[in-house]
This record gives structure tokens, C-alpha cells and sequence, in this order.
């Protein structure tokens, strides 16, 4: 980086100025100009005319603008101009990301470190995504993260990779599941030759107007991002319509993310059971353990002959092996008390990274990092979408979802369901709370039913199907003679699963309403307070509501088939 020093300029590097404190257990800046030997420590970077300037180049290797640039001297967002001294001197905001801030950043890990903010913001590219998804994570529920590795040959040194002239496929594409407890997390592999349908995507064009790009039944997975003018939004919508789990955010890297994380955490262990020699990925490694790193490293990830049946299945286990050996690098003491590290991660994180605008800033991922950092890498799983060879194909080229083992799954997640034993005692207590919860639950059942013609019900649609408010409305009034039933619409917020809210002295209409509808005891939601007289209950319709008349989607299963795949982010594994 470059550095003026009242006139005269020199190289600096920024990881070497920061010194741990042990009084304070921070890193504090110092500098070699008098100016600053004179200026008490700080513990968040303050940048004059003596202090780095921050570099606003954008990366090569990540399509998009990049927040924050400007010319040298000038100002970009989040910077406060200040007078004073010789000359003029802005106040640089400074962040501390502690130990889970990188961690999706990566696609998993740890680390901490004070980082120019400013210059990182500047580094992000930021994708609108024209409605796609939640609008964001939000802190009390449960988070939806869209992890996405590109094969777009943008960036120096890229030549040899991917198609010549393609504009990128999701070729890798990984659902981050964060409990909404936060301890534990789920990482969803989706295979990137996966027979799926592509609803249609509204996507922002360069002038602010909306293009709706025409979806397609039948085709990969991969050509959800990319092919046809299609963005990351369409590869959430997509993953919405697949999986059922609607995304808060997305983060995309490419070809560059693997060579730059892996080079600056000073490489990532991986483990072998025989020698390589793969001259598609130009992989050349012999039996037993290696530290990866830049081009290694991706050709690690990329190769699909050197492992297993030599397929796409079989580098997923590769990549996922691979990204759990990085986080468990990034979280080791080595890294954590390395300045250095941290700056070069940070550096490489930020330019490697194309995300929505609801993770647009370092305050925004910041936020996100407070949500994952206590996670225990013990608790974080990676598993893929069950497949099975398309049976349309003769020669074997695409997979199709096997729904006998991708339903369990699926629900799992979409029910916030630990696929690792979280701590024994506290699964212990959950289990001892929800036996508790589940008989006072059922009691709620048990009691006098109100006549059809008095149940008084407000129905607004929280997730269900499109239109099942009106269609519950319809049948609730013409097939069980409850007049006094209305429909309102679309819920303030979507539920998780269908419920019934009422106030004590409603729960015979309650049990009337549960007994047309088939609801189970957990869908009733009683207050506390007496309600006025003609009061409605509100009935919120989730996603587990199919039709009036149906039951509700069958109760989470606790416990995965054996036959789905899964890894632990703690455990090594070698790859054979």
C-alpha cells in the first residue's frame, strides 16, 4: 500500500504496524513518523496524512461495481473529512471482525483483526437482486445463506479454466443453514448437474430498469446463474423452488477466492490415500499430507478424475473435505494471533466477493459474523442434495432429486433441525423442554367445541400456497358453516409452519377451527388475555399447508436416513 508522510512517501506495509497490547489484548497501529511516535495508541486505525492510504483498484477477478471507489485524496462512503495539523486528515473508521466474521466470507472459518473500513467496503461488489429472497437476515430467526463459486475465467491467470467464452455457470453452489439458536449450522451442497426447474427471474439492468428473464423446466442446475442474462437472484429463486428454504442472502466468488484465501492463510491441509495425476486439473500430488495453496489449491477443488467414481458427487466430498480443513486452519492459534494473516485475509475475502445489497458493507457482514461466531466447528455439517442418475438418460450425464432421501432432509433444515449433537447436557434440557412443551400442547386440545356458526376467524396466508387464504376462506364458510370466517390476505411476515393464535376464552372456537382444519396441538398459539367480543383468532397459513381438508406437511423427522451423505467441519478426512 501507499503511505505519504508530509511530503515524502514510502512503502509500508499495514500488517507490520499493528502490535499486540498485552495490557489490552488489542492490536494497536503504530507508526515510524514522529508525528505518530508523539500520537497516543489507539485501538481502531486512524489514518492522516501519515498513515496509509487505502488502494481503491477493484479486483480482476470479480465482475460488478465495487462500493467505495474514488480517486486518490477523495472521499468515499462511511469517511469523515477532518482539519488540522499539516494539512488536510480524514478519521478512518476501523473493525474489529472477531472470530466468526470471516466465516462465510470463506465459505467457513475464523479469524479476527482490525481492518481499514473504507478501504474493505470498497473492495465488495454488490449485486441488486431485484426482490429476490428475504430482504435479509434477520438476528431472532434462523439464517439463509447462498454460498456460490462461479466458473467465470475473469482474473489474470484464469485462461486455462472453465469455458473460453462462457459468462460463468453456479458450478459450485452450497446453502448455508444457520440455526436459529446459532449452535449449530447445515451446509447443503446442490449438484451442478441437477435436472431442476428455473422459475422466472426479474433481474436490474445496467440502466435501473427490471428484465424478467424466462424460466426453464428441465435444464441444469448451473445455468441458474449467468446463461441468458441470468444473475444470483435467479439462483436463489431457484433454490427456493427446489428446496422449499427461501434464502436471505447471497455471497458468489470465483476461480480467484480459492487461490487468494488458500495463499493467505498460508496454505490448507489436505490428506490423500494414493498418488494423483489428473492432466484435466493438473493436479499432480503424492499419497499423504500436503499444505495447499494459490493454483494447488484450486485444482484440489476442481478436479473431477482424481477422486472416487470420478464425478461431480465425488468433488463435492473433494470441496467440502477442503473447506472444512480452511476453517478449521483459519481457527487454529497460528492464524489468530498473526496480524499479518489477518490482513491478508481480510484483503483477499473482501476482493473475492460479489454479494446483495442486503450484505453490501463491511457493517452489514459485520452483523452477520456477531450471528455466527460462537458456532463450534464440531457443529457444522456439510451434506449434499440426495441424487440419482436421470433414468431419461442412457448415457449418464445428469442427476434428478431422490426425493426418498431429499424430503427427510429437507425438512430437517426447514424445521431448524441440528444435523450434529449439539453439547449432550444441552440436548438433554431441549429434549426435557420440548416433552414439557409437547404435553401442555396437547392439553390445549382437550375441552368443549364451539358451534361452526360462532367461530370467528381472521385467515391470512404466512407462506402457503398462492391464493390459500381465499381457498380456506371459501371452504371454511360453504363446507363447515363457519360464516363468520375472513380472509385478509398475505401475513405481515411468513411463519414457519401453519398456526392458530387465540385468546383463553376463544378455545373452544380454537378447538372447533383445529378440528375442521386437522391442526396438530403445536400449531395453537394461546395468549394470555381475555379477548373483546367478536374478536377474531388469526389463522397464519405456512408452507406445510397444502389445501384445505389435507393435513398439514407430516412433524420433522429428528434424525437423517442413513444413506444421506454428511461430514463434520472438525473431523480431517482423507480423500481416496
Amino acid at each position: 500500500m501507499d503511505a505519504q508522510s508530509r511530503g515524502r512517501a514510502e512503502e509500508i506495509d499495514p500488517a507490520d504496524q499493528w502490535v499486540l497490547n498485552p495490557r489490552t489484548g488489542h492490536y494497536e497501529l503504530q507508526l515510524n513518523d514522529s508525528a505518530a511516535r508523539d500520537r497516543p495508541k489507539v485501538a481502531a486505525p486512524r489514518r492522516s496524512s501519515s498513515a496509509p492510504a487505502a488502494p481503491t483498484a477493484p479486483s480482476p477477478g470479480v465482475p460488478g461495481q465495487r462500493r467505495g471507489d474514488a480517486p486518490p485524496g477523495g472521499r468515499r462512503g462511511g469517511g469523515r473529512s477532518r482539519k488540522g495539523g499539516g494539512g488536510g486528515g480524514r478519521r478512518k473508521k476501523a473493525l474489529l471482525i472477531t472470530s466468526g466474521t470471516l466465516a462465510l466470507l470463506l465459505v467457513g472459518g475464523a479469524a479476527a483483526a482490525y481492518l481499514y473500513y473504507d478501504h474493505l467496503n470498497g473492495n465488495l461488489s454488490v449485486t441488486d437482486i431485484a426482490g429476490a429472497g428475504t430482504g435479509g437476515f434477520k438476528k431472532d430467526q434462523a439464517i439463509n445463506i447462498l454460498v456460490i463459486g462461479t466458473d467465470k475465467r475473469s482474473g489474470a491467470g484464469n485462461e486455462g479454466y472453465g469455458d473460453k467464452d462462457s459468462v460463468g455457470h453456479a458450478d459450485t453452489t452450497i446453502l448455508f443453514h444457520i440455526a436459529k439458536d446459532r449452535s449449530n449450522a447445515t451446509a447443503l451442497s446442490i449438484p451442478r448437474d441437477l435436472i431442476t426447474t428455473i422459475p422466472d427471474c426479474p433481474t436490474k439492468q445496467p440502466d435501473g430498469t427490471t428484465k424478467t428473464v424466462r424460466g426453464a423446466k428441465g435444464v441444469r442446475f448451473n445455468t441458474s446463474l449467468g446463461q441468458e442474462g441470468r444473475d444470483a437472484g435467479c439462483t436463489m429463486r431457484t433454490v427456493k423452488e427446489l428446496t422449499g428454504i427461501e434464502v436471505d442472502n447471497f455471497m458468489m466468488v470465483d476461480f480467484n477466492a480459492v487461490k487468494t484465501l488458500s495463499t493467505a492463510v498460508g496454505g490448507v491441509p489436505v490428506c490423500l490415500e494414493k498418488d494423483v495425476d489428473d492432466e484435466d486439473s493438473k493436479l499432480k500430488l503424492t499419497k499423504g499430507e500436503h499444505k495447499l495453496e494459490g493454483e494447488q489449491a484450486l485444482a484440489f477443488v476442481r478436479t473431477r478424475h482424481a477422486f472416487g467414481n470420478e464425478s461431480d458427487l465425488d468433488r463435492i466430498k473433494t470441496q467440502q473435505q477442503f473447506l472444512g480443513s480452511m476453517m478449521r486452519e483459519m481457527k487454529s492459534k497460528e492464524t489468530l494471533t498473526s496480524p499479518k494473516k489477518f490482513f491478508s485475509l481480510a484483503e483477499a475475502a473482501t476482493k473475492s466477493l460479489t454479494v446483495d445489497q442486503g450484505l453490501g458493507s463491511i457493517d452489514k457482514l459485520t452483523d452477520l459474523a456477531t450471528e455466527l461466531k460462537d458456532i463450534d466447528l464440531k457443529n457444522i455439517t456439510f451434506t449434499t442434495l440426495p441424487v440419482l442418475d436421470n433414468p431419461a438418460e442412457k448415457v449418464r450425464a445428469t442427476v434428478v432429486v431422490d426425493q426418498r432421501l431429499a424430503d427427510p432432509l429437507l425438512q430437517m433444515i426447514r424445521g431448524d433441525v441440528s444435523l450434529t449433537e449439539v453439547e449432550k447436557k444441552e440436548q438433554a434440557a431441549k429434549e426435557a423442554a420440548d416433552a414439557d412443551a409437547k404435553a401442555k400442547q396437547d392439553a390445549l386440545l382437550q375441552g368443549n367445541r364451539a358451534p361452526a356458526g360462532d367461530v370467528r376467524v381472521a385467515v391470512y396466508n404466512g407462506g402457503g400456497p398462492k391464493g390459500a387464504a381465499s381457498t380456506t376462506l371459501g371452504w371454511l364458510q360453504n363446507s363447515k358453516g363457519m360464516s363468520k370466517a375472513s380472509n385478509q390476505g398475505n401475513a405481515p411476515s411468513k411463519v414457519d409452519a401453519t398456526q392458530l393464535e387465540y385468546a383463553p376464552n376463544q378455545a373452544d372456537q380454537a378447538r372447533a377451527l383445529a378440528d375442521a382444519l386437522g391442526l396438530p396441538a403445536t400449531a395453537l398459539k394461546m395468549g394470555t388475555t381475555d379477548a373483546a367480543a367478536k374478536t377474531p383468532m388469526k389463522l397464519t397459513l405456512g408452507p406445510d399447508f397444502q389445501k384445505p381438508g389435507t393435513p398439514l406437511a407430516p412433524p420433522v423427522p429428528q434424525e437423517l436416513p442413513k444413506d444421506v451423505q454428511q461430514a463434520q467441519a472438525d473431523k480431517a478426512v482423507c480423500a481416496k
